[in-house]
């Protein structure tokens, strides 16, 4: 059966990212100097961010224009294919159409060089030599890597220790542009020792990670830290998902019905979601939207909206945002760059303000998923991205049980063909579920700041 893929030209690429801050009737809550619990200032994360990333970080502008550099980078794989998933469809039996934004034709394979790009940018205009960061799963270390290659910025990367030794083709992606890569928590850094101190056996998760980055940065005056999610500007990059997917719907002669995308911190599901929920808020248009997470770290679907550190050692600035607890240790779950245990503040609004509904999937539902999108569309996806994948499945049953034909779009952030460690376990059946109980969630979300 033939695709139709719907592509664009290079002139098509956005000019302009979207903010959709500048559209919510109810803005997210400033987040917090952890010491006089009142508002920051700008300047106070200029030690730690380079000062064009503060400034979009703050902004309420709709529209922050892309640099020409940046731009003309983002030629190299933008833009991306919209496909008409027809494989999936006949297979499952819907009347739904599926169209998926594909992502994984970057060259790091994922969605994350998005914003790898323009964070490498404006610190190499300021001057910094050199970037620390964390990553999970590998995807946004292997694009900051890339990024800091073509800008020839040094960059330091704390990976999580369980997806250092499950995914070490990443780890060498990394070493191949020339980043320097430290399983996390590590003995380079004060939070890494105390974490292993009380517990030398931990597989590591992203907020010890940050915590790792953010340290080391704040010590060298010459370095800055980056983020491949969770924060304000790091979703604003990602929209040119969405806004080129604009486009294409338009050529499709279809919008929408639902959107969905994977759900760890908010950058691919931000990215393919916001420039169409942009619609509903300003024009009132009927469109769900979907965040797809991990049933073992569930913030979004069981955590509480509250102040909570976006690292586990307490480094960074206090965030409005929906959380497990900062101490919230994930189950070791293939799909890496969801083990994090807060959401943007921005989405975090969003879903307080039930403009954003979300969905949580066992492991073993998302792998059967991408098992079989890989044998209906023929693209192996990263673990991530069969959450989304699952979702998908279940609202097109849902369409076939209803009779009724909907437009079903979501975002394929990264294929999987170097995780392929995680389907191996899956085929032989030595891949399980992670059952979390309430009391587990109540220990690390009970120490929290309480919103007013």
């Amino acid at each position: 059966m033939s695709r139709k893929k719907i592509l664009l030209s290079e002139n098509d690429i956005p000019k302009a990212w979207y903010n959709i801050v500048a559209d919510m009737t109810n803005k997210p809550l400033p987040p917090l100097n952890p010491v006089t619990k009142r508002p920051l200032n700008p300047e106070d994360l200029e030690g730690l961010f380079a000062k064009e990333i503060v400034k979009q970080e703050i902004s309420q502008e709709r529209w922050i224009e892309i640099p020409d550099e940046v731009r003309e980078l983002y030629k190299i794989w933008r833009p991306t294919p919209l496909v008409r998933a027809t494989g999936l469809e006949k297979a499952l039996g819907t009347p739904a159409h599926i169209y998926f934004k594909n992502e994984s034709v970057s060259p790091v394979g994922s969605h994350k060089l998005n914003s790898a790009l323009p964070q490498a940018y404006y610190n190499k205009q300021q001057g910094i030599k050199r970037i620390t960061t964390e990553t999970g799963a590998g995807q946004w270390g292997a694009a900051l890597s890339f990024a800091c290659s073509l800008f020839g910025l040094d960059l330091l990367v704390y990976m999580v220790k369980v997806s250092y030794e499950q995914k070490p083709y990443r780890r060498m992606m990394m070493h191949t542009w020339g980043a320097e890569v430290i399983p996390s928590p590590s003995t380079t850094t004060e939070a890494g020792l105390q974490i292993l101190a009380k517990d030398p056996e931990t597989s590591g998760s992203l907020g010890i990670a940050i915590s790792e980055a953010v340290e080391v940065a704040a010590k060298d005056p010459d370095a800055r830290y980056t983020l491949g999610s969770v924060l304000n500007h790091v979703i604003l990059h990602q929209t040119v998902i969405g806004l080129e997917a604009e486009k294409q719907m338009e050529i499709a002669e279809e919008f929408p019905d639902i959107v969905i995308g994977c759900f760890g911190g908010g950058s691919n599901f931000s990215g393919i979601s916001f420039p169409f929920l942009r619609h509903r808020l300003t024009e009132g248009k009927a469109v769900r939207i979907i965040a797809a997470e991990p049933a073992s770290c569930p913030k979004l679907t069981r955590g509480t909206f509250e102040y909570d550190f976006g690292d586990t050692a307490g480094l960074t600035p206090l965030l409005p945002m929906y959380t497990l607890g900062h101490d919230f240790h994930p189950a070791d779950i293939h799909a890496g760059g969801l083990r994090y245990h807060g959401a943007g503040t921005i989405v975090s609004q969003l879903r307080k303000d039930s403009l954003v509904e979300v969905q949580d999937i066992p492991q073993l539902e998302t792998f059967d998923a991408g098992v079989l999108f890989a044998n209906t569309e023929g693209i192996i996806p990263a673990p991530e991205s069969t959450h989304a994948i699952a979702v998908a499945i279940r609202e097109a049953k849902q369409a076939k049980a209803e009779g009724r034909q909907k437009n079903i779009l979501f975002c394929l952030s990264g294929h999987g063909l170097i995780d392929m460690t995680a389907y191996d376990q899956y085929y032989t059946k030595t891949m399980n579920n992670y059952q979390l109980t309430d009391e587990e969630i109540r220990r690390t979300t009970s120490v929290l700041e309480k919103l007013a």
